[in-house]
């Protein structure tokens, strides 16, 4: 079922069947039906015979499933091998994620990482440490701080830099967040940004946290709790649900997110193009 064909209803119902998960769907297909670009998202789906839709994926810049079943995953590959298009990751719930990669992989690019149990949490409620007062949403004029810190937690969590295609979709999209009031910072005395986190797909009463970063040259001083407490104390005045998803393999910060008070609400899986 291609995008114009894919009934809103219809998607409306598969996204709230778990607004955590698929918290980037549907911010991004709010964003489409605001009309930014087309106001049809890029979503395929799949149906049943009476017509109802019982799966869907996101392919934009990258593919996200939403939900899809076995005989779904082979009609999504197909479409998408037909495609031909390139995308930068497939991720999201790591089932469908892992089911489509494995229908993917022999004819689509050696891949640069698979990273397949991410852990997806939640935080419905204040957090248990004392917040660290100093955290605060960024403005326009720490602009110039965050940019560096920003490309900083990308490399170092990606492996390479932000900026490899050029610099100026990055800056934009750093600039989007901080204008938009999606950018969380604890500064020093010179201004230099200690810690960041970007809220950064907001639907249903769902945030969903990305680029959480701790300037090296502060870590192992404590500051990670007592400054994602305080990123979820404020983020949490307009939005409930508080919500990220990690590698497995990052166990301090699985701690600090344990410390914090999230809970593991499912798995996510990415597959990096």
């Amino acid at each position: 079922m291609p995008s114009g064909e894919v009934d809103p209803d219809e998607l409306d119902r598969l996204l709230g069947a778990d607004p955590v998960a698929h918290a980037f769907v549907a911010a991004h297909v709010e964003s489409h039906r605001r009309g930014r670009g087309s106001r049809v998202p890029p979503v395929v789906g799949t149906a049943d015979p009476d017509g109802r839709l019982t799966g869907a994926c996101w392919t934009g810049t990258n593919v996200v499933p939403i939900t899809l079943d076995e005989p779904g995953l082979d009609l999504v590959a197909g479409h998408l091998r037909r495609g031909g298009a390139r995308y930068a990751s497939v991720f999201g719930p790591a089932a469908p994620v892992l089911g489509l990669w494995s229908r993917l992989e022999r004819s689509w690019p050696r891949p640069f990482d698979v990273r397949p149990v991410q852990p997806l949490l939640a935080i419905d409620h204040d957090p248990a440490p004392a917040p660290h007062p100093g955290v605060r949403f960024a403005t326009s004029a720490d602009l110039p701080a965050v940019l560096p810190a920003s490309a900083a937690m990308f490399e170092e969590e990606v492996g390479y830099s932000p900026y490899s295609g050029g610099d100026r979709g990055y800056r934009d999209r750093v600039a989007a967040l901080v204008g938009s009031g999606r950018c969380l910072v604890l500064t020093d005395e010179r201004d230099r940004v200690v810690f960041k986190a970007d809220l950064g797909s907001v639907a249903r009463g769902v945030a969903q946290v990305q680029g959480v970063w701790v300037d090296p040259a502060h870590r192992g001083r404590g500051l990670a709790a007592p400054c994602m407490a305080a990123a979820v104390r404020l983020a949490r005045r307009t939005t409930p649900v508080i919500s990220l998803y990690v590698n497995d393999y990052n166990t301090r910060a699985l701690a600090t997110y344990e410390r914090v008070g999230f809970r593991r609400v499912g798995t996510f899986a990415t597959v990096l193009l």
